[in-house]
């Protein structure tokens, strides 16, 4: 009686929408491939852990502070980014990392029977926050692993709140050149929400590569998101933002659930800011674990994609979810791309070269299983 009464409850759009199911902790995997160390490789996380400054906020975080509700608004955190941009602070919202600021967009912008665009190959929130919240999400396919701005510009209508870009994207690295935004926002010309994801943006040193921050003042339709997960190494308090013009902002920040920071998430970001040796030295990992992943993956006879960002693809010659699990038996973790809607590839985080190296021998070990 009570399936059949909650069955009733349950909207139509959320009856086919599969939830996520996320890994299982390391100390399970561990256990469950037998392995006695592993390396994560799979969720484009910065191995050299968070700036110095951010770890002695996070190791001396006073324990009577736990009782305090943080800041509602990451007040000083606003403060300080908007300082660092130029911008006023009505123009930042932060959030419980970049998932929450799409949950906010959407909601802020769509109602029933509205749509976002998207491609189909690139960060899925944006497609899984649309449906599961009642609305289309319209995919149009990558050209050459990069989005295609013509395909996403037929697909708009009348309903069509929100365009999202990924940039640089992810899992390609392929980027938008600020040429190319620029014509695109032209184009579309204010008649929808452009939010442009720069999740992965302090690890690109492409000279054309476009500040999204920096055009806010051009596109008042602009929405811009950063995180602290990646190039800060914060991933695991989760804190994100998104910067837009100060009347967009006022409307999104209506859709917001105040206290979703923490507070030690707040003063870690915080004291991140800044920190360009921390910058440097991550972009020189990337750099050099990219540079060795190429040449050992050619000399393994195998494809790879490797733009901008912490990670690169490698297509396999056997099914994606089966290398995941041979790898995960010799303690590497990758990710493998189905979700992705890329079968037959994984995608790999730039680490530390002992990791890589590790990675390197164990898919040299399974490819010749495979002979």
């Amino acid at each position: 009686m009570l399936a059949a009464r909650l069955e009733n409850l349950v909207p139509a759009h959320i009856k086919k929408f599969e939830a996520y199911t996320p890994s299982k902790p390391d100390d399970v995997l561990m256990k469950l491939y037998r392995c006695d160390r592993l390396f994560r490789l799979n969720n484009n996380e910065n191995p050299l852990g968070p700036p110095p400054s951010a770890r002695e906020i996070i190791q001396g975080f006073p324990p009577p502070h736990a009782s305090v509700y943080p800041s509602g608004d990451a007040y000083h955190l606003r403060y300080r980014l908007a300082e660092n941009f130029g911008l006023n602070p009505d123009q930042i919202l932060v959030g419980n990392g970049a998932n929450e600021v799409i949950g906010f967009v959407i909601k802020a912008f769509c109602s029933e029977g509205d749509n976002i665009i998207t491609a189909d190959k690139t960060f899925a929130v944006y497609e899984w926050v649309a449906e599961f919240s009642g609305f289309e999400a319209r995919l149009t396919p990558l050209i050459d692993f990069a989005f295609d701005d013509q395909a996403m510009l037929s697909r708009i209508d009348n309903r069509t709140k929100i365009i999202f870009l990924c940039n640089p994207n992810n899992p390609t690295g392929t980027y938008w050149n600020d040429a190319k935004l620029r014509r695109f926002l032209d184009t579309v010309d204010g008649g929808q929400i452009v939010v442009v994801d720069e999740a992965y943006c302090e690890f690109v040193e492409k000279e054309d590569y476009p500040d999204g921050v920096a055009l806010l003042a051009e596109y008042p339709n602009l929405v811009v998101f950063r995180t602290f997960s990646k190039m800060y190494a914060l991933a695991g308090l989760r804190i994100g933002y998104l910067a837009a013009a100060t009347d967009v902002v006022e409307i999104i920040r209506r859709t917001c659930v105040v206290y979703s920071v923490n507070g030690v998430a707040q003063a870690a970001a915080l004291a991140a800011l800044g920190d360009d040796d921390h910058i440097r030295r991550s972009r020189e990992m990337v750099r050099e674990g990219k540079a060795f992943l190429t040449r050992e993956l050619s000399n393994l006879g195998l494809k790879t994609v490797s733009g901008e960002g912490n990670f690169m693809m490698v297509q396999t010659p056997v099914s994606d979810t089966l290398m995941y699990r041979k790898l995960m038996g010799r303690g590497v973790m990758i990710r493998s791309m189905t979700g992705f809607r890329y079968p037959g590839w994984i995608r790999v985080t730039i680490s530390h070269m002992n990791a890589l190296e590790a990675f390197v021998e164990s898919l040299h070990v399974t490819l010749r299983e495979f002979q």
